[in-house]
């Protein structure tokens, strides 16, 4: 079993795993134009992943995505407004040690 995934994930019981895939699916990221029943190419040895669908139709799926709602207040609102993406950590802005 493969798994790809933008999300976190503490640990996995057996099989490839692709995390942090990034930018995320939420901000627009690559994995917000796979569809159900999408062939994915995957090369372990390459590092490579293709999602096998036209690049015009992966760009129109992308332009319909409609924003999510983000909340205002609370954990969440501080996590959509400071956590990081992959290349970056996936940590709060605030404490890294560039933080301003």
């Amino acid at each position: 079993m493969v798994r790809i995934s933008d999300a976190r994930m503490s640990g996995t019981a057996f099989g490839t795993v692709v995390l942090h895939v990034a930018p995320e699916a939420v901000v627009g990221g690559p994995l917000a134009a796979v569809r159900n029943g999408d062939r994915i190419r995957l090369s372990v040895a390459s590092k490579r992943i293709e999602l096998m669908v036209e690049d015009r139709e992966i760009k129109r799926r992308l332009h319909q995505l409609k924003p999510t709602a983000k909340p205002e207040r609370g954990y969440r609102a501080l996590y959509c407004r400071s956590v990081l993406q992959a290349p970056q950590g996936c940590d709060f802005d605030f404490l890294t040690a560039t933080a301003e």
